[in-house]
């Protein structure tokens, strides 16, 4: 059976599930049972298409699929032509701080940028070089001088009035000096000078750490740190939808690690700031921008670390009281992510034994019944109701897939009843027991 899935897609799929993690790229291929997710998140883009911003949180408990949806959400954003970035929270990746963590996390998001044609990250190189061809030829019919002869140093000054220009147009704070390092990345790309352009991606990718070093490689006085890095995501958004892109999608991970932290002023200062991303999305005070959160029930309801503990938040992020599990509401803010049902998960695992099959160029045998087989054993398992994910469900199949590709005469009846339950849940739930410093 001819597949519509790139060679490096399936590989990707393959070798990422069995090591437990989802595949950076292909994840559309093994969607099944997110037809409203999908839906709710097309209908937000429609919305930032348009000028608005909007802020979603996925929750779901551990293994529920929060991961795989962002994911998701990257390919059907690079796909409606949005620049994507996907980064996670870590302990030393935070949006609020003090010691250069906030920083951090913005570096991160610089660094995964990314486009249809470059999606694996990396992309602002090309972005700013695409940008500034554009500032050329608008400055070329300006002045009317051939776009091939204003590339000359004796017109320089026409593209740098053109950049300025379009840069005053949508930049806020740090305009001036974000205006004056694109000035430098133009100059460095016009004369082939590397070091001015990668001194000049340092200051955007917030990697300067001293106002002295900034000065003295680009001439400016202020560097992107803590306090700013949020003003400068803003005007890279505008740089982008002024380009002709859809708008900016963020995807954050892991937010377990802001319920994680254990000074209690520290995480209300992170809730704080995810409060001004939502206002601001939200009231219409900035555009083009979707910020996407993933996290478990905890570290939303949690009353005494979680979002909740925050009231503002929790007045904005308490669900619609009329919403039930036949009726959903996929508008609201926050969008609870069940688990696959039995149903889901066949189709999933019939999906996966195609992909293998195609990644491997073999032709394992696994029936529906089979299929099914493999579900009742694990599903049956002790434990199973406490302990098992999709995650593993999945893992576990591609394994024995793995060995009977390997070894054709081994018996898949056996196979199936020698699978074991372990508990992959995170540590999240432990934190209940350790007091608030």
């Amino acid at each position: 059976m001819e597949m519509n899935i790139k060679p490096k897609e399936a590989t990707s799929i393959i070798n990422s599930l069995i090591g437990g993690v989802v595949p950076g790229i292909g994840v559309q291929h093994i969607a099944v049972g997110r037809t409203e997710e999908i839906s709710a998140v097309l209908s937000a883009m429609e919305d930032v298409k348009n000028g608005f911003s909007t802020v979603k949180f996925w929750i779901g408990d551990f293994g529920s699929g929060k991961s795989f949806m962002l994911h998701l959400i990257n390919t059907v954003a690079l796909k409606q032509k949005f620049v994507v970035s996907n980064a996670d929270f870590t302990p030393t990746n935070r949006l609020y701080a003090n010691d250069g963590k906030a920083l951090s996390l913005y570096t991160a998001i610089m660094d995964n940028l990314s486009i249809q044609a470059i999606p694996e990250g990396g992309a602002l190189p090309f972005l700013l070089e695409n940008w500034i061809e554009q500032s050329i030829s608008q400055a070329a019919e300006e002045s009317g001088i051939s776009p091939a002869e204003i590339r000359e140093k004796q017109h320089i000054d026409l593209i740098r009035r053109r950049i300025t220009k379009n840069i005053n147009t949508f930049t806020n704070v740090g305009g001036f000096d974000f205006s004056a390092v694109i000035i430098k990345y133009y100059e460095g790309y016009i004369n082939f000078d590397d070091i001015l352009q990668r001194n000049a991606l340092k200051w955007l990718k917030g990697e300067y750490h001293s106002k002295l070093e900034a000065r003295q490689d680009l001439g400016v006085r202020e560097i992107i740190g803590d306090l700013n890095y949020y003003d400068m995501l803003k005007n890279f958004c505008k740089l982008f939808v002024s380009m002709g892109y859809s708008g900016f999608v963020i995807n954050l991970d892991e937010m377990i690690n802001l319920y994680k932290i254990s000074t209690s002023v520290m995480r209300e200062k992170n809730y704080e700031k995810i409060l001004a991303i939502y206002n601001d999305c939200l009231q219409g005070k900035t555009s083009g921008m979707y910020f996407n959160f993933a996290g478990t029930v905890d570290v939303l309801e949690n009353p005494r670390r979680g979002f909740f503990s925050y009231d503002a938040l929790k007045t904005r992020l308490e669900s619609n009281k009329y919403e039930t599990s036949a009726s959903r509401d996929f508008a609201q803010p926050v969008i609870r992510l069940l688990p696959l049902n039995h149903d889901e998960i066949f189709v999933l695992l019939k999906k996966l034994t195609e992909i293998f099959n195609y990644n491997y160029k073999t032709q394992i045998e696994i029936t529906d019944t089979e299929v099914l087989q493999y579900m009742e054993e694990i599903f049956n398992k002790p434990g199973a109701s406490e302990f098992l994910t999709p995650r593993e469900v999945i893992r576990d199949f591609l394994n024995i897939l793995n060995i009977v590709r390997q070894n054709p005469d081994v018996d898949k009846n056996k196979l199936f009843s020698e699978m074991e339950i372990s508990d992959e849940r995170s540590d999240e739930n432990l934190l209940d027991g350790i007091e608030t410093l």
